[in-house]
């Protein structure tokens, strides 16, 4: 990417931005918490949010990866001397530990561990949240400095950490190690393999090969989808490491199971703008749920690093439209234009909004991968290979030589313009073939005129090519034709979303009802903000051009006419990369007018019940809920149960699980409890468990349940129990626990929820 220069534009533009919060960021505080890890006192305090928990130190890892990328492509001292002082501070901290160590929480997890005597759990080893996970942040960014910026010294410090690593896993058999590799564990088999390829050292290529997390890996080689209720993000860079093993050792199960995934998550589990998930975990397949929590923005991140290795096997176009369609709607739409913070989700519910990052105090791990992004955007718009130069984006840019010399250069206006030029700089160039990707939203021929006379529209795997001896000063004006189109939702005919070319136009539904800010800390905060009612498009799906006109003077700006129910309004339609601090949608109920009189939307008017009378909610088995509501619990075991599609919560013996949550002090609150009809008594362990517990509020039983599968089997049902106001008064939040006794369990749990009542609303 180092070769490849952004020229005017929304992408140069986001990339300034993006570069503001890198030099805003304070390096001492990043690194606090790692000289924390090692007793020695910081410089400066740590951040707040997650660099105040026990993920801290994954931001520094982001941190150097983004100003690496960064400092390749705008070769900024001030970016490189930043890095250097990055580097010399971790390298100080390592020196404090004998074998290496260097991370933002202390080793005892990885010891344990290594004893081969520890717990695991999804987001959990040896009772500390993620440590692989959080550790692999800082191997990727050593490894990123090394690799762009050439520093010695950040090699030298992955590699003391990378034999640590290597030394206290060789304790571990192979059944060991796989146990240890359900706790979520980043793409530690990527970076492994990376570190193989810079030193050639086997050792690393063993260690990238024993974190192939086979329960995950192995059914994908096999072709078998079985990702319902997995947590997204977790996957996907293991299929990154993957891929770089097939590109090492030429194993064909390594690319089997790295286009099965691939083709599975695009095609089947991705939403209108490419991202995937809902409340960060893989629903059931050619499943659309709308919701709050969807498309996670560190998933896309990683899906878009996937794609390139695909696209390097396969020059196939559809590799770059998938690229395109979430770098535009997706990865662009995450940073603010204004404040420059990040987005961790992307709601998909009708009438919600956009909730981004605070500067010094939320790092969530989509604070991270965001970081990383605007320095990423020159990444893919060429490929180069053997005389075969691939323009795959229609980008404002330039392609440099090894001399720096300008090779090729783009000038374009899109997507707010149809046509893209080429301009061949440099005389005997070493390209003879120039493919230009044909994309799929064409609304037409493709067609490249070459010096204003030759011209050129058929195509092969989705690319025109063209081959002839370049010159300087030869030009290629290409026309990329672009209308109106609809995207269907893959669970509903009638969720229709609206598209321009490659671009998701959103509803602008305005500010009504709007909080005071959307920038903030906690990104659960406003879960539950009261949504506005949005209309139903009651119109011809065929004829979008019928009943949406461009707006005069702006290209990507359309109005419907008055065809928005119920009260005939009409509605704006922008790039949803544009759409910023107000409500929107991305998906409308589109019907005729015979569907719209019997239309009842029976779920929005049940999200709307629920959402009024809640307080505050947990689903169990969902990291960052579980986390956030300071989870704390003891013989307990989580999973997902495909029948409701919903994830539940147990504790066996004498065990617990118990959550932190927000009540409303002077007002009658009631404990909701969501459990599956079908539970009993059951057997494990070689002994007989009958479900039936305690649940205690402040440490004061306010129930004792028992399930006995009194309802029917296949479904959910919800107990509302009272909580004394004695136990709520002055309070702003209380401890709910679930307490098991020997030979009993508690749960399963499959949702708990705060409420008022309905008198209150």
């Amino acid at each position: 990417m180092d070769n490849v220069k952004l020229l005017n534009g929304i992408f140069k533009d986001s990339q300034k931005k993006g570069k503001e919060y890198l030099y805003y960021l304070d390096i001492d505080r990043l690194v606090a918490p790692c000289y924390e890890a090692v007793s020695q006192t910081p410089k400066k305090p740590r951040y707040g949010g997650w660099e105040s928990t026990g993920i801290s130190g994954h931001s520094i890892g982001h941190w150097l990866s983004a100003v690496a990328q960064m400092y390749a492509v705008t070769k900024e001292e001030e970016l490189k001397e930043k890095l250097q002082y990055a580097v010399d501070e971790l390298a100080h901290i390592q020196s404090y530990d004998e074998d290496g160590y260097v991370s933002g929480f202390p080793r005892d997890c990885f010891d344990q561990t290594f004893s081969g005597v520890f717990d695991v759990e999804h987001f959990s080893l040896a009772g500390q949240w993620v440590p692989w996970y959080s550790i692999h942040k800082i191997y990727a960014g050593l490894i990123d400095v090394y690799t762009l910026t050439r520093n010695e010294k950040a090699l030298e410090v992955v590699i003391k950490l990378s034999d640590w690593a290597k030394k206290g896993t060789d304790n571990l058999d192979d059944e060991l190690f796989e146990r240890m590799l359900i706790c979520e564990h980043g793409g530690m088999n990527e970076a492994m393999a990376d570190l193989y390829l810079i030193t050639e050292n086997e050792d690393y290529l063993k260690l990238a090969i024993r974190f192939c997390h086979k329960a995950i890996l192995t059914p994908l080689s096999r072709g078998v989808d079985d990702l319902e209720g997995k947590h997204a993000n977790t996957q996907i860079p293991k299929v990154i490491g993957a891929a770089k093993l097939y590109e090492i050792t030429g194993e064909e199960q390594y690319k089997e199971m790295v286009i099965f995934f691939w083709n599975e998550v695009t095609n089947n589990r991705s939403y209108i703008i490419g991202g995937n998930s809902i409340n960060e975990h893989f629903g059931p397949i050619n499943n659309e749920k709308l919701g709050i929590q969807t498309t996670e923005t560190c998933n896309t991140y990683n899906m878009l690093k996937l794609t390139e290795h695909l696209f390097d096997w396969s020059h196939h176009a559809k590799y770059m439209d998938y690229y395109e369609k979430a770098l535009y709607n997706h990865i662009l739409a995450s940073q603010d234009p204004v404040s420059g913070m990040k987005t961790y989700f992307i709601p998909t519910q009708p009438g919600h909004f956009k909730v981004y990052c605070s500067p010094d105090n939320s790092f969530w791990c989509c604070t991270g991968t965001g970081m990383e992004n605007p320095a990423r955007y020159t990444r893919n718009i060429y490929y180069e290979n053997d005389g075969d130069l691939y323009v795959n984006l229609f980008i404002a840019s330039k392609l440099l030589n090894e001399d720096g010399k300008v090779k090729i250069q783009q000038e374009t206006d899109f997507p707010r313009s149809n046509k893209t030029r080429l301009v061949i700089w440099e005389k005997n160039t070493d390209i003879s073939k120039i493919h230009i990707r044909v994309p799929y939203w064409a609304a037409g021929n493709v067609t490249a005129i070459v010096n204003g006379n030759n011209e050129f529209s058929s195509c092969e795997n989705g690319y025109l090519t063209i081959e002839r001896k370049w010159s300087g000063g030869d030009t290629i004006d290409i026309e990329l034709p672009m209308a109106l189109h609809t995207y269907t939702a893959k669970d509903d005919p009638k969720k229709v979303g609206i598209m321009y070319g490659p671009v998701v136009l959103a509803g602008a539904l305005g500010r009504q009802g709007y909080p005071e800010t959307d920038i903030l800390g906690d990104h659960l905060k406003l879960n539950n903000h009261p949504l506005i009612e949005v209309p139903s498009l009651i119109a011809d799906k065929d004829k979008l051009n019928h009943w949406i006109k461009p707006i005069e003077g702006n290209s990507l700006k359309f109005e419907t006419e008055a065809v928005g129910q119920p009260g005939n309004v009409k509605v704006s339609l922008i790039p949803f990369f544009e759409l910023h601090h107000q409500r929107y949608t991305l998906y409308w109920n589109l019907m005729n007018e015979e569907t719209y009189k019997t239309f009842v939307d029976k779920e929005q008017e049940e999200l709307e019940r629920l959402r009024a009378i809640t307080v505050d909610e947990v689903q169990p088995n969902e990291q960052q809920p579980e986390v956030e509501h300071g989870i704390k619990k003891e013989n307990s075991t989580s999973g997902y149960l495909n029948i409701v599609q919903k994830s539940w919560r147990e504790s066996c013996d004498e065990g617990y699980f118990s959550y932190e949550m927000a009540v409303e002090a002077h007002k009658k609150m009631f404990l909701q409890v969501t459990y599956f009809g079908g539970d009993h008594t059951f057997f494990a362990h070689g002994k007989k468990y009958e479900r039936e517990f305690n649940i205690l509020v402040d440490g004061t039983v306010i129930a004792k349940q028992k399930l006995e599968a009194e309802k029917q089997s296949d479904t959910i049902f919800t107990i509302d129990y009272e909580i004394p106001e004695l136990l709520t008064k002055g309070k702003q939040k209380v401890e709910v626990k679930f307490a098991s006794t020997e030979g009993k369990a508690a749960g399963r749990v499959f949702g708990v929820r705060i409420i008022k009542s309905t008198s209150e609303i």
